[in-house]
């Protein structure tokens, strides 16, 4: 089957702003989904957090720098809905570094699936500026410490229900990194045309699929099996990060787009079967949103369940 490996730290529950929907609960429940769903297989290392060299790569030093004299002000708000607080910057740093690991332990073939259960979470974040929850894009910072490492080229696969305009917007004009989303349109963040598919060198990696409120798993599985996941082998990467926000579930009260564990599922299990395919040690995940307890530890289950039953049968199919 392959390990999985959990890489979470409870220091990251030092960002909470009172009545937020981004709250410590959730990362609770993503590891309890993903110790339900590993069982013997798990692995648990200590997190290690990103210093400012690795995050430098992706974000401005006046952003940093604006960030840490907000935090030694007290904290405040970023923008409308992303804040900082004592403790903010220490939980970004493990959130960025977690995402950094769980991409290093599926590249060297370590683990299977690795799964990055992190807060606060990134694909809204840009060079620099925050928002929509997020500080650090944490795939981004993973995405070029693989690239700084040899991998050539990079996936990003995003199935949270909010558009990573943060993602797209750092990556656009890159042609070795592809960039695959499924989101509720019109909804926040309002980015993430079917017509954006990048610009300059790298037009044709960005992939979006704008999906509408109450589609499904019908519309969210096809498009990722009949469309966006060709895509991504198409390109051939040489590895795999995914933005895995569960707020696309039928159970999330921040939006209506009626994903089910099932849906989740069904496209893991496709996504696992085309990394052994595309010859890759595993998958990486890190945790974007999803706001129902319920539904994050569930779908999380589901989702390293598809990626290893999906793995497994392309492996005993070749």
């Amino acid at each position: 089957m392959g390990d999985v490996w959990l890489l979470t730290d409870a220091a990251m529950d030092r960002h909470v702003s009172p009545g937020h929907p981004e709250r410590p609960e959730r990362r609770d429940a993503v590891v309890a989904g993903v110790r339900e769903a590993a069982g013997e297989a798990l692995i648990e290392p200590a997190v290690e957090p990103a210093d400012d060299a690795v995050i430098g790569a992706v974000h401005a030093r006046a952003y940093l720098d604006l960030l840490s004299e907000g935090e030694r002000r007290g904290g405040g708000w970023v923008d409308p809905d992303t804040y900082v607080v004592a403790g903010s910057l220490a939980a970004a740093r493990l959130a960025a570094g977690a995402t950094v690991q769980a991409a290093r332990a599926v590249r060297s073939g370590s683990a299977a699936v690795a799964f990055a259960a992190v807060r606060p979470p990134g694909h809204h974040a840009s060079a620099e500026q925050g928002s929509g929850f997020c500080l650090f894009n944490n795939v981004a910072v993973a995405t070029e410490v693989l690239r700084s490492e040899g991998a050539g080229r990079v996936a990003i696969v995003d199935w949270d229900v909010h558009h990573g305009d943060g993602t797209q917007a750092l990556f656009e004009a890159d042609p070795d990194v592809c960039y695959a989303s499924t989101h509720q349109s019109p909804f926040y963040p309002g980015t993430g045309a079917a017509t954006d598919r990048g610009v300059g060198p790298g037009e044709g990696t960005m992939h979006n699929r704008p999906l509408a409120a109450g589609d499904g798993d019908a519309a969210f599985v096809g498009a990722w099996r009949d469309e966006l996941l060709p895509a991504i082998e198409g390109f051939r990467p040489d590895a795999i990060i995914v933005s895995a926000g569960y707020d696309a579930h039928v159970r999330d009260p921040l939006a209506s787009l009626a994903v089910t564990d099932d849906g989740y599922a069904a496209v893991a299990r496709l996504l696992g079967s085309l990394s052994v395919r595309l010859g890759l040690g595993g998958v990486a995940l890190t945790l974007e949103g999803g706001y129902d307890l319920v539904a994050l530890r569930a779908a999380s289950a589901a989702t390293v369940r598809g990626l290893l039953d999906g793995r497994a049968a392309a492996v005993g199919g070749a």
